[in-house]
């Protein structure tokens, strides 16, 4: 596994300024970016949005970085992120209004467009139960200064923020609450807690209203809200998920008898000679998809460094959306990467519901697929692992041996089947 070139600057960073001796001893190691920037910009080297973006050293030794002014970081065995919750919430309907024409709901390609679409759709009114609100803060801006606790490995530590830079991706301000949002528009298992946490203490500090910190994940059609609040001002790790909806801006909608149409009328293709899918969540293949839809071309070590992929998942990935023929490998300034084929290309050209559907063909192309949503929809339960991998050993599945690794395959096969049913309303 090739090393990223964050992972070779912070191993000289780290010899240099013996920083794993002085946490051993002292507990936390402060670092300047001036120190950063000799071996790599600052910038680069210290956003980590995601665990699976920490550097090797940091992952290895427990270790988390986080800014303390506008020049200044700390590093500790500091508790940062925190996991989403993956609770199976319902989808809540919701019109767009068809007078705007300046702003399409079809096609987010931003965070500020998924949070502009959420506002003019009555989303963040609806969730957040305020009636009448209006976009006031948004932005970079200093955090002031505050103190708080964090956890590490060897219990709470003190950290002091003076004037440190943060980032509001929208703000949003009603009758009693005040909505501050952080948007990203790729799905993720965990967060940065400092990006709800540092702009909470700034706006906590400064009106009597009260703060409330919202998570916006928007992807494929989808804006996932969740709030949080911080039971203890002054605890960074008192974060606690108070609700979370999602919501759906589309026109039309899937029916059993539209998924019972493309089994009936998509022929099976051979199984091409790619390793089988082992990506469990097809909501994160159609994320890849999109975002490759938004670049001509993407790097693998691009994608394993700034979207919640280890290098093992980019590669899972991306050999999933080219298994469905979507995605295909290609190279660029003599760096490998990847991009949509002229058919992922297309999917995106259609509205949501169309996309979603021709994603179900693509799936239901292949046996192993198709036959396993027959099973669902004829019983209305999904098979067994063991009826799934029966499935599976009649599909002529390539380079797919050990009793092992069809069972491990069988998950992913059970996971995007339960993806499609998903698509149908709840009542049918």
């Amino acid at each position: 596994m090739s090393k990223s070139k964050n992972d070779t600057a912070w191993e000289q960073l780290f010899e240099k300024h013996a920083i794993l001796e002085k946490i051993s001893s002292l507990g936390r190691v402060c670092i300047s970016s001036a120190d950063i920037n000799v071996f790599r910009e600052a910038r680069l080297m210290t956003k980590f949005d995601h665990r699976s973006q920490l550097p090797v050293l940091f992952a290895r030794n427990n270790l988390s970085i986080l800014p303390t002014s506008r020049g200044t970081y700390e590093i500790s065995t500091f508790e940062t992120f925190s996991k989403f919750n993956d609770d199976d919430i319902d989808i809540t309907p919701i019109d767009f209004p068809r007078t705007l024409e300046s702003i399409d709901y079809r096609d987010i390609t931003s965070e500020a467009t998924a949070i502009n679409c959420a506002y003019v759709a009555r989303i963040l009114q609806d969730f957040s139960g305020e009636e009448h609100l209006l976009p006031t803060v948004s932005g970079r801006m200093s955090s002031l200064s505050f103190d708080f606790n964090i956890n590490t490995l060897v219990g709470p530590l003190a950290v002091n923020v003076g004037n440190a830079q943060i980032e509001i991706d929208g703000g949003y301000e009603g009758a009693g609450s005040l909505i501050l949002i952080e948007a990203k528009n790729y799905i993720s298992d965990d967060f940065l807690v400092r990006q709800l946490y540092y702009p909470y203490r700034l706006w906590a500090g400064k009106i009597r209203k009260r703060v409330r910190p919202v998570f916006l994940t928007y992807s494929n059609g989808i804006f996932h809200l969740r709030e949080y609040e911080f039971t203890r001002l002054e605890h960074y790790n008192s974060i606690r998920l108070v609700r979370h909806r999602r919501y759906s801006v589309q026109q039309g909608a899937i029916g059993r008898g539209d998924i019972r149409d493309i089994l009936q009328n998509t022929g099976i293709a051979d199984e091409p000679r790619l390793p089988f899918p082992q990506a469990d969540s097809f909501e994160r293949v159609i994320n890849l998809c999109e975002l490759l839809n938004r670049r001509a071309f993407i790097s693998k070590d691009e994608i394993t460094q700034n979207y919640d992929f280890d290098q093992r998942q980019t590669d899972y990935y991306s050999n999933a959306g080219k298994y469905l023929g979507l995605i295909e490998n290609c190279r660029e300034n003599e760096m490998s990467g990847c991009r949509l084929t002229p058919k992922g290309r297309d999917l995106f050209s259609k509205p949501i519901v169309e996309r979603q559907l021709e994603f179900v063909k693509s799936i239901v192309s292949y046996q192993v697929f198709n036959e396993t949503l027959r099973y669902t929809l004829d019983r209305n339960v999904l098979p067994t692992r063991t009826e799934v991998v029966g499935i599976m050993k009649r599909s002529g599945l390539y380079n797919v041996g050990s009793e092992e690794t069809f069972r491990r395959r069988a998950s992913t096969v059970l996971s995007w089947t339960k993806w499609i049913t998903g698509l149908l309303p709840q009542t049918a």
